[in-house]
Formats: C-alpha cells, structure tokens, sequence
C-alpha cells in the first residue's frame, strides 16, 4: 500500500509541474486579443485559462486512477518474491527447516537474497541436526561410565566377600576417568564459542610440540610406540593452552590408534608464505576411504563406529579427541586435513597462517 501510494504520490507531483508549467506559458500571452485571425477569433489568455483548467483537473484525476492502480499492480508484482521469502522464514520459524526458496527467474536483489537465505538454512540445518547427534552422543557417553560403575558397585554389595578389591579399584578408576576425560572434552568444545575474534597470543609450534611429544612419551612407551619429531621453526598467532591440546590430541590420537611396535613421526615446518604446519603420521589398522570426512564428529573413532561404551578399551578415549582438533584449528582459521595411509594408519595436517607480523 505505501509503495502504491508513493507511485501515485510521484505520479501527480509529475502532473503538477506539467500544469506549473503550462500556466507559465500562458502566463505571455496577452489578456485579450480582440482580433480575428484567418480562421476566427484568437483566444487571450483568460480565454485559454478557462479553456485548460478544467481538463488539468480531468487529466489529474486521471493519472490518479492510474497511479493508484498500475502502482498496486506493478509494486505487487514487484514484491511478490518477497512474499515467497517470508511464507519460506514462516514455515522454518514454525520448525520446517526443510524449506527452501529456490528462486527462479532473473538475477536481481530478490534472487540474491533468496539464495543468501537458502545458503543460511542450508547451514542452519547442518547445525542443528550435528547439535542433535552431538546432544545424544554425549548423553549416551556421559551416562554409560556411571552406568558402569554402578552396577560394579551392586555387584561389590550383593557379594561382599567374593570381590576382587584391587581389580573392583582398577576398574572403577578407569571408568570415572573416562568421564571425567569425556566431561573435559564436553566443556572445552563449549567454551571454544566464546572466544575472542583475535587470537594473538604468540605460540612457537615447534617448543610446544616438543613439549607435548615428552609429556606423552610414557603413554607411547606403555603401549609400545615410538615417537620421533623433526620440529622446525614457526611461529603462530593463537592460545597457547588450546594449540596444546591440538598437538596433544593429534599425537595421542596417533598413540592410542596403533598397534604395538608401531610408529607415530611428528613433523613442524613453515613454507615461504609465513604458513606453519604441524603433522602427525601414525602407523595402524588401515582406516577406510569412507571414514575419514566422519572422523572429527564427536564420539567417532577410527573404525567409524559411535562411542561403544563398556566395551571399548580403556585407552581408547572419549572419541572427542579430533572434533577438538578440528574446532581449535577452526577458531585458529588454520585447515586440517586427514587422510588415510595405504599401509595402514592415518596423516593428520593442520597448517595455521602466517602470523600477523608476517604478513
């Protein structure tokens, strides 16, 4: 409606200066003649008046009628992909995230902003199903080493005398530091929204990885892999504590998926453009073509398969280890990328970008 009457609007302030502009004209010509020309008498300028007012006001009314109603029909037409948009955000507000607009037709504001629209639901639903799998998942782990523990307590209770003290210990130490490893992962995956846009904290990659690589020798050592660097110098923008967990998730990731007798080579190097990689290789079982993009889901493993619970090693982790490495490298705008070894195991690569006094 407003649009209809801004056209109309304009429309009769056109018509306006028109009439404006005829009365000047009118305004040189003489008041009264009283001559005859060749074909009858010559009208003066009163004469002319009277003759043009009422038809200024015939051809206003007019372009009123046509204001109103071509201004209704063009601005509906106009505005009608408009109308296609918001039935779109009224469906998806009432919980259809399944609704596109598809826009068709030529490339103009509409279009694009339906495309834009469609590309944000598009990312919408992403979100919120991995939110879903994300939200049950972690329910599912977080309920399980309890669950464990309980019913090794009711056992302990309803037999008192036939426990294995020691092995009721071990086994109900290892439990809750499953959860209490799976609680950590949870809270650090939650806290990496609520980072500042600007991570300028200088990290020297390859001091941390080498410190990361001794702290978790011992863990290599008791399962029986070897651990070799070659750290080269680079230097990185970010948080010290969270490239921490990165390197330390990417080589534990690499010890615990092994085989004893196996390997794990960790590499730092900066290329000419200022950029820092850090790569873990590790030997192993051989990790399917098809597994590799789900491997940085929460609570998926190698074997591509979703948390086991009880019956998985107690080594073997929260399966949060490279969604963590994905999300610090994302927060870092640096690229991770995994790909599986023929022979077995897995590369993990992240390579962070040059650091602001670089570039």
């Amino acid at each position: 409606m407003r649009l209809t009457l801004s056209y109309a609007v304009f429309l009769l302030v056109a018509a306006a200066a028109m009439f404006a502009l005829i009365l000047y004209v009118l305004h040189f010509v003489p008041l009264a003649t009283g001559l005859r020309g060749r074909d009858g008498f010559l009208p003066g300028r009163d004469d002319l008046f009277r003759a043009v007012w009422p038809r200024l006001w015939q051809v206003a009314g007019v372009l009123l009628v046509i204001g109103l109603v071509g201004g209704w029909l063009l601005s509906g037409r106009m505005l009608r992909p408009l109308g296609r948009i918001n039935a779109v955000a009224q469906r998806v507000a009432a919980g259809s995230l399944d609704d596109r607009v598809a826009m068709t037709g030529p490339h103009d504001e509409f279009h694009q902003l339906a495309d834009t629209f469609d590309s944000m639901l598009d990312r919408l639903q992403h979100a919120f199903e991995e939110q879903r799998r994300f939200t049950a998942n972690a329910s599912h782990e977080l309920r399980t080493p309890y669950a464990i523990s309980r019913s090794m307590i009711d056992v302990a209770q309803a037999d008192p005398d036939g426990v294995d003290m020691p092995e009721l210990l071990r086994r109900l130490d290892e439990t809750n530091r499953r959860g209490a490893e799976t609680v950590a992962a949870l809270l650090t995956l939650a806290s990496l929204d609520y980072l500042p846009e600007v991570l300028d904290e200088p990290v020297d990659l390859a001091d941390l990885t080498a410190d990361v690589v001794e702290e978790l020798r011992p863990i290599a050592r008791a399962s029986g892999v070897s651990v070799t660097t070659t750290l080269g110098e680079g230097d990185i923008d970010g948080r010290t504590a969270l490239v921490r967990q990165l390197v330390g998730n990417l080589v534990l990731n690499g010890i615990r998926h092994n085989a004893p007798g196996g390997d794990v080579e960790v590499t730092t190097r900066s290329d000419d453009s200022g950029a820092v990689e850090v790569t873990v290789v590790n030997t192993g079982p051989v990790v399917p073509p098809e597994v590799v993009g789900t491997l940085t889901e929460p609570f998926v493993r190698g074997a591509g398969r979703v948390a086991a619970g009880a019956g998985r090693a107690a080594g073997e982790g929260s399966g949060l280890g490279l969604a963590l490495v994905a999300r610090i490298a994302e927060v870092h705008g640096a690229a991770l990328r995994l790909v599986p070894r023929a022979q077995g195991g897995l590369t993990a690569r992240v390579t962070f970008p040059a650091p602001r006094a670089v570039r």
